[in-house]
């Protein structure tokens, strides 16, 4: 019985070591996505937070959510964003002047201040539940696809035109260049 114990406290202290790990990873990622100044290092740093987040479902039982964010989003999407990305050829003299960049960094951290305290305030004030283990059938195919068609299939819909027209627009404005060239 002692054996069982120890085990399952290894495993918690494991889980909170990989949530550690994985949260610091994506805000990491965030960070470097928001402070890089080439479009091709914030989409790295975009890939190392789609990852993390990856994780982060694979430890809440998500699973196929934790598949689809990897295939997906770290793979699919993420492709065509460096394929725009290197269709537009973008080189450093083709990115604004950011002489006051850090003006607005200070100015970002201002606001998020107040919006930190208000989400710690509002952490602090929930109920403190013990954590219930989830259903075999939570994050599998049927769960998800019955949710995801039947709730929100026009914001589904919505996000795909948005990738369609983003795309469309990379190449329409590689095409300029080329012909301007």
């Amino acid at each position: 019985m002692k054996k069982n114990t120890r085990k399952g406290a290894i495993d918690i202290m494991l889980a909170e070591l990989l949530f550690t790990v994985f949260a610091a990873l994506s805000v990491i990622g965030a960070l470097g996505l928001i402070l890089s100044r080439h479009p091709m290092n914030g989409a790295i740093s975009l890939v190392v937070t789609m990852i993390s987040l990856a994780g982060l479902y694979s430890l809440l039982s998500a699973k196929l959510i934790f598949v689809l964010q990897l295939i997906v989003y770290a793979g699919a999407i993420m492709s065509l964003i460096l394929f725009i990305i290197m269709f537009l050829n973008i080189r450093n003299e083709d990115l604004p002047d950011e002489r006051f960049r850090w003006l607005y960094y200070l100015g970002g951290a201002v606001l998020l201040v107040p919006v930190a305290q208000l989400m710690i305030k509002a952490a602090k004030s929930l109920p403190g539940t013990e954590a219930t283990i989830v259903g075999g059938d939570f994050g599998s195919v049927k769960s998800v696809g019955l949710v995801l068609f039947k709730d929100w299939l026009l914001p589904f819909e919505i996000v795909s035109i948005l990738l369609l027209v983003a795309l469309v627009g990379a190449v329409v404005l590689a095409g300029k260049r080329r012909a301007e060239s």
